[in-house]
């Protein structure tokens, strides 16, 4: 029988063992010899902010193509086709640019650039960039998904999204301008909800395509006019500027997400917009045999190792380095990034490893260190913890009172604002919260810092604060940095951690660092989690902040004018498989145990190598 002994038809099989690859510049897929079907994500480059001409309408996201079974791609509808290839084929990924942000007093942010999938055997595919944010009296920029409006007390009109690839940006009636476009969300027009502030953008996609869930292509934010910005839209989207002359924040790298525009206040200097996220490509090569097949091709496929092996489920805690205190009045240590499966909050929970015997190099992410006082720096960032493909990010440091500032705030977890930054834009680019669960995964690994402002009355003329006039607190896993209480007083509090039993304990980890209160008021206690309380402020002698615990990924406390910040925790590693498995660790430092379940825990809280038998 020419199907080698089964009656039947021969259905096509792809035997790609569900390999993912990932690109995040241009370049070659080389698939293996066995693959026959993929599925694909590509993404475009987003478009930047624009410039802040009385404020910058935010970029809209890049367009989102997917063909991933049972989800989505961008506009609202259904993924498209899987792709059939030639067995070996080697398939080329083009990743798009993020679009410029618009100049001060130009008429618009540029568009991101395309992104594109091509090989001998399929059709390419292309996915659009994101419109540019308007800028002047301009109306956003078509693309994958539109720009929003800018503004100058002129109506506009977002630009148009590109069906099957994202929605349109917001509109602009005055001063306020626009959101840009997401891949599953309008853009917000200006002024909504706060009738100075910019639009938010439009929310992105999530795909599970890695494994697991992430979201991408959100739109930027837009410019606020004497209020706060947009947020951006989830999914890489940049927050839009404050007012006094804040450029917003920049659109993810490797997610499409558009760039935020820049604020304004009459008065005020100009600045430009901000970036687009540069795009993305994903391929997953097919595990595919249902139904009566070979057997002849079957018994090829395990000759060329290409058949599929039993695998076991490994659930893991993977906590990162938590980040430093700034000084000078410093923010708090935002904390390591958390990521988990099988134990702790259930929201938190991502999917279990499936894993074969061998082994593993094990990374455990050293703390930040906290920011000096000569001369006066931010606190470090943490560094990451890793286990074979789940990497947790270091936690973002916090704010210090320097030039310098700013340029570690974003993390796992994001670092806490420096006192009065957004009097002082230069000190601590953003002003608003430093975004956690930087880069993007899902569930995500961390939240944002505490949000930073002027004093009230301050700018010209007097603008609402965005939130408080302390130093605040580092996110935690679970909780948002804090602002200042003016029922204590006190300084913003570090965000809560998650507790998590994955060692047969209960511990909690990854809490942010305490910022630290400008006179009189208490420091900001850290966040559950081994996050550092901030220092006394400068009426209380200024002095250092905390240190977070380690093995917790637990941010540093903020310091005052007089000490330095608080060195962020040190992260850990857990892992815990099925009593039919065996550990081994090196070095000795870290350990193996048996729960009274079965179950068979390796613990590192040092750097080393897991052997799984």
């Amino acid at each position: 029988m020419a199907n080698g002994g089964i009656i039947g038809p021969t259905n096509k099989t792809s035997f790609g063992k569900n390999t993912v690859t990932t690109k995040t510049s241009s370049g070659d897929i080389s698939t293996q010899p066995g693959t026959t079907q993929i599925e694909y994500l590509v993404i475009a480059g987003g478009g930047g902010g624009g410039g802040n001409a009385c404020n910058g309408g935010g970029g809209g996201a890049g367009g989102y193509r997917s063909s991933v079974v049972g989800e989505s791609s961008g506009g609202g509808s259904s993924a498209e086709s899987i792709l059939e290839i030639t067995a070996g084929d080697t398939l080329t990924a083009t990743i798009g640019a993020g679009g410029a942000g618009g100049t001060s007093k130009s008429s618009a942010a540029t568009s991101g650039v395309d992104s594109s999938l091509a090989g001998p055997s399929i059709t390419t595919v292309t996915s659009t960039g994101g419109g540019g944010g308007g800028g002047h009296v301009t109306n956003g920029a078509d693309g994958g998904s539109g720009g929003g409006a800018g503004s100058n007390n002129a109506p506009c009109g977002g630009g148009s999204g590109t069906t099957g690839q994202g929605y349109g940006g917001g509109s602009s009636a005055s001063s306020p301008s626009a959101g840009g476009g997401g891949a599953s969300a309008v853009g917000a027009n200006g002024g909504s909800p706060n009738p100075a502030g910019g639009g938010a953008g439009g929310a992105g996609v999530a795909s599970s395509i890695t494994g697991s869930s992430v979201t991408r292509a959100g739109g930027g934010g837009g410019g606020g006019f004497i209020g706060c910005g947009g947020a951006g839209g989830s999914g890489g989207g940049g927050r839009g500027g404050n007012s006094n002359t804040d450029a917003g924040v920049a659109g993810t790298a490797n997610t499409g997400g558009g760039g935020g525009g820049a604020g304004d206040e009459p008065g005020q200097s100009s600045v430009n917009g901000s970036a687009g996220g540069s795009g993305v490509v994903i391929v997953k090569e097919l595990d595919k045999a249902s139904g009566v097949w070979s057997m002849q091709e079957q018994l090829d496929a395990l000759n060329d190792g290409t058949w599929p092996k039993f695998l076991f489920s490994l659930n893991y805690l993977v906590v990162a380095g938590g980040g430093g205190g700034g000084t000078g009045m410093g923010g708090g240590g935002g904390a390591g990034g958390y990521r988990a499966a099988g134990f702790g909050p259930t929201p938190l929970q991502g999917s279990a490893l499936l894993s074969d015997v061998g082994s593993f190099s094990i990374t455990v992410g050293a703390g930040g260190a906290g920011g000096t006082t000569s001369p006066t720096t931010n606190g470090a960032r943490g560094t990451s913890s890793v286990f074979s493909t789940i990497t947790s990010a270091g936690g973002g440091g916090g704010g210090g009172n320097t030039p310098n500032a700013g340029l570690t705030g974003p993390g796992g977890s994001g670092g806490g604002a420096v006192y009065n930054s957004l009097n002082h834009p230069t000190y601590y680019p953003g002003n608003a919260a430093s975004a956690g669960n930087t880069p993007p995964v899902d569930p995500p690994q961390g939240q944002p810092g505490g949000v930073g402002s002027n004093p009230v009355g301050a700018g010209n003329p007097p603008g609402p604060p965005c939130a408080a006039t302390t130093s605040t607190g580092g996110g935690g896993a679970t909780a948002a940095g804090g602002d200042w209480d003016s029922a204590r007083p006190a300084a913003g509090p570090g965000g809560a951690g998650a507790p998590n039993t994955i060692t047969g304990s209960d511990v909690t980890y990854a809490g942010g660092g305490g910022g630290v209160y400008n006179t009189s008021g208490a420091p900001g206690p850290g966040g559950a989690g081994g996050g550092g309380a901030g220092a006394p402020g400068p009426s209380q002698g200024g002095g250092v902040g905390v240190n977070g615990t380690a093995n917790t990924g637990g941010g540093g406390g903020g310091a005052g004018d007089l000490g330095n910040g608080g060195t962020g925790g040190s992260g850990i590693v857990v892992v815990r498989g099925p009593s039919a498995v065996t550990f081994a660790v090196s070095p000795g430092t870290n350990s193996t145990s048996t729960h009274p379940g079965g179950d068979k825990i390796a613990t590192f809280t040092v750097s080393g190598t897991l052997t799984v038998s």
